[in-house]
């Protein structure tokens, strides 16, 4: 890393940290990114955990196409609107010009409900729970950054149905739990939940609810994830009805939510976790969770030793393995310990045990944790258990320092004076509000003036 994390130099740090941590690689289309395995796995892991919880909710996956027709999308011209100038459009098919534009989804409300308006007949083909993993472009022109603003990320969206407002108002905070604890128990992100105003809602919604981080670096907040009450403004649009079941003859318009998770959750991760020796992974979604790197080797080593030490290394990082954890033994010939060091800290491994002649003849390693650089010895025959003891700790160490970060950085504010001061302190402010949109709208304006 040529330069540390802070603010002044805080996008180019960021970029090193995941160019260097082996997390992306740029694409020769401006705002797309190629995930490497390292940051591609991570949001595996992030899919595991959150398809096994809505699975629990009665949430099936399923896919539909990224093409949506242009009479299809201006259905919904509220909706529309809030995504049109980020729409990308297929004009061409080879050298022939295409009848109609066919628009590539920035979301799929507009895709997916004429079939929800087919295959919902009835009260009793409710609820309908689908969700779909995939991606979405939407054409960005701001300054792309990695993660947070790109033209094509990937994505889950659920799009659910009920028949009663009550059963889509549960679900809402249901997934927003959800999103929660993806952060907070695989990211080990501190995030508030709370509801967007009503002109920050979703276009088309009827409310909005959403997850926020915070960025201590910057001073910023960070959207998280997104769980909306649709209300029945689609249902009505595309003619999502079924027969009440209380007033024979009469039609319901159904009850939809929808809700969303992308891997922007990946850069805030990095954002909130790195310093200036690049990532600090949290153990429950890194790719590498413990390397064993043999060291103490010098030119007087016999070679007895020197296999001793390999032989070693390489049985411990596979009894780690058997036992579910992710570990690996570095045994690169050409690289000193030093640079093995300063590799994995810089790709950001929770744990480097370190293994020498000394530790061998005591049976035990150095143990290395990498968030907060502390070292202790650990016994060799108990590491299948000091070993997840240590990343559940790691976890939670790394989750309370970011929490306190963000705690102390909150500050309640109740006159104008106090305003953007407080704010260029880096800090989140806490302020009565009306609700009224007039009121956030003159805020916006006069903190961007001062």
């Amino acid at each position: 890393m040529t330069v540390k994390k802070e603010q002044a130099v805080f996008g180019d740090w960021y970029s090193q940290a995941l160019i260097k941590g082996e997390m992306l690689d740029y694409y020769d289309i401006s705002g797309c990114y190629i995930l490497k395995p390292w940051s591609y796995g991570i949001w595996q892991e992030i899919q595991t955990w959150f398809d096994a919880g809505i699975k629990e909710l009665g949430v099936q996956n399923a896919y539909f196409p990224m093409f949506v027709s242009s009479k299809v999308l201006e259905r919904e011209k509220d909706h529309i609107e809030g995504f049109a100038p980020e729409v990308a459009w297929v004009t061409r098919a080879g050298q022939s010009d295409l009848e109609e534009p066919i628009a590539i989804r920035p979301t799929s409300e507009t895709v997916m409900y004429p079939y929800y308006a087919k295959w919902i007949r009835s009260h009793r083909d409710l609820p309908l729970k689908l969700n779909q993993w995939n991606s979405v472009v939407r054409w960005e022109f701001k300054n792309p950054q990695p993660f947070l603003r790109t033209r094509e990320f990937l994505w889950q969206e659920g799009h659910t149905a009920f028949q009663t407002k009550p059963e889509a108002d549960t679900e809402v905070l249901q997934i927003l739990d959800l999103y929660r604890r993806v952060y907070e128990e695989l990211l080990a992100v501190p995030v508030i939940p709370g509801v967007k105003s009503e002109k920050e809602k979703f276009a088309g919604g009827l409310y909005t609810t959403t997850v926020e981080g915070f960025i201590p670096t910057t001073g910023r907040g960070i959207q998280g994830g997104t769980s909306h009450c649709l209300g029945q403004n689609f249902s009505k649009m595309f003619g999502i009805t079924v027969e009440d079941p209380e007033k024979k003859g009469d039609k319901l318009h159904v009850w939809q939510n929808s809700w969303g998770l992308s891997t922007r959750s990946i850069g805030v991760m990095v954002m909130v976790h790195g310093d200036d020796k690049g990532l600090v992974l949290p153990p429950r979604v890194a790719q590498l969770q413990v390397v064993v790197i043999p060291t103490g080797i010098t030119a007087k080593t016999t070679d007895e030793m020197r296999e001793k030490l390999y032989d070693e290394t390489d049985r411990i990082a596979k009894e780690l393995t058997k036992k579910g954890l992710k570990a690996k033994a570095d045994l690169r010939d050409g690289y000193t310990p030093a640079f093995k060091y300063n590799d994995w800290e810089l790709k950001g491994v929770p744990i480097r045990l370190e293994l020498g002649p000394k530790d061998l003849e005591k049976s035990a390693v150095v143990a290395v944790v990498r968030h907060d650089g502390s070292k202790q010895d650990l016994t060799i025959s108990d590491l299948s258990t000091s070993i997840p003891s240590l990343l559940n700790k790691i976890h939670d160490d790394m989750l309370n320092k970011a929490r306190q970060q963000f705690d102390d950085s909150i500050t309640v504010v109740e006159d104008w004076k106090d305003f953007v001061k407080t704010l260029n302190r880096n800090h989140v402010i806490a302020l009565p509000w009306c609700e009224v949109e007039e009121c956030e709208d003159q805020i916006k304006d006069r903190s961007a003036k001062e």
